[in-house]
């Protein structure tokens, strides 16, 4: 039994160090040796910017005007709003700007998101399309940067940078910022190699002819679509510089909630996409797996694993190396811990931020899972604002 014991820790031990750091070493180096560069120019292709909205009356006025706003050919650029299930004044708001070109489109049942995506699609006239979210406002050249790529003919998405606005500067926005920064760097070294696993939902773009429509059940959308194209042979690529700002999620019920939810729309993706596992390009598959399905579906559970074989090998045989590992996965946990009470309470947190945020990232990843093999996720976003 010690040897079991020992082998499940060092394997639970590697693998997770293999996630968090040895991945992103291995794209770095693959990024700089075996990079694939792609042809970008200065196009304007006609445009359709695809938002859906529900129950956004507080912001959806500034995301109208800070669509029209943007550095773009007016005469390329359409607008076009799906607002299925609002009860407030949202549909009010975007009617009102019908005489500036925006279209409305609404239904009075909420099916969720995907749905809603699903039944705008045949209004879609643009070459390109362009998915955001409606508190999620583009730089000025933004719609400019993020369209460069297609000059490639291989590229079938683009995806854009999300950045994190941290108004209130609480560990929910310092997490999440944390978070974004690391995700970007993967997802430029993803890029670089083939194509970025997943796509920001606030701030990404497609060809209209290689767009693959998700399920309208859906948990993550943007991700299935994405991948989608991927396995169809296109390349989704990433645009650093085209740029989209969104507050972080007001608190850290929010946020546990988003969290739980991506992760429960982890495992449904695994489901959905097969063909991701099929490829050609087996250095694909190895993305996907490494960068998603690892850190959704298999760390989560290593932490488990390694936690409780390290307490058997400490019962088992008094080893100094055992026993020192084990008190610094409780010393982990209990300042993960610590940092969740303290900003709870309100108090800063400071080096506390990271200890907490693997912590929270992963029981999520955990619950998440867990809810969507018990069917308890829904497919209709819980709104956190």
């Amino acid at each position: 039994m010690y040897g079991l014991y020992t082998g499940i820790f060092w394997a639970s031990l590697l693998g997770i160090a293999y996630t968090y750091v040895g991945y992103g070493l291995l794209m770095a180096l693959l990024a700089r040796w075996q990079s694939r560069p792609v042809r970008r120019a200065d196009i304007t292709p006609t445009v359709t910017v695809l938002v859906a909205a529900y129950n956004e009356q507080d912001c959806i006025a500034q995301k109208i005007e800070n669509t029209l706003s943007l550095d773009y050919p007016p005469d390329k650029l359409d607008l076009l709003i799906v607002t299925d299930g609002s009860t407030d004044e949202t549909n009010a708001i975007v009617a009102a700007y019908a005489n500036r070109g925006v279209r409305l489109l609404y239904e009075p049942e909420r099916r969720g998101k995907p749905a809603a995506l699903i039944r705008a699609w045949p209004h879609v006239t643009g070459e390109i399309v362009v998915f955001s979210d409606a508190n999620s406002y583009f730089r000025p050249d933004t719609l400019r940067r993020l369209v460069r790529p297609f000059a490639d003919p291989q590229v079938g998405g683009v995806s854009g940078s999300k950045r994190i606005v941290q108004a209130r500067d609480s560990l929910a926005e310092q997490g999440e910022g944390l978070y974004w920064r690391y995700e970007t760097a993967l997802k430029r070294w993803d890029s670089a190699v083939r194509s970025v696993m997943g796509v920001p939902g606030e701030v990404w773009a497609a060809r209209r002819t290689a767009y693959r429509l998700p399920e309208a059940n859906s948990l993550i959308e943007d991700f299935v679509a994405s991948l989608r194209m991927v396995a169809a042979g296109w390349r989704v690529v990433m645009e650093p510089e085209a740029i989209a700002y969104e507050e972080a999620s007001p608190g850290l019920r929010a946020e546990w909630i988003r969290r739980t939810r991506i992760a429960a729309g982890g495992w449904q993706a695994f489901f959905q996409l097969p063909e991701m596992l099929r490829l050609p390009d087996k250095l694909v598959t190895f993305q996907y797996l490494s960068h998603r399905m690892a850190r959704w579906m298999v760390t989560p559970v290593l932490f488990v694993t390694l936690l409780l074989s390290n307490v058997a090998l400490v019962h088992m045989a008094a080893h100094p190396f055992y026993a020192a590992t084990l008190a610094i996965q409780l010393l982990g946990y209990a300042l993960g811990a610590l940092g969740g009470l303290l900003a709870a309470r309100g108090r800063r947190v400071g080096w506390l931020l990271a200890p907490f945020y693997v912590l929270m990232l992963n029981a999520a990843a955990l619950v998440g899972g867990w809810r969507y093999l018990t069917r308890r996720q829904s497919v209709v976003w819980r709104k956190a604002r």
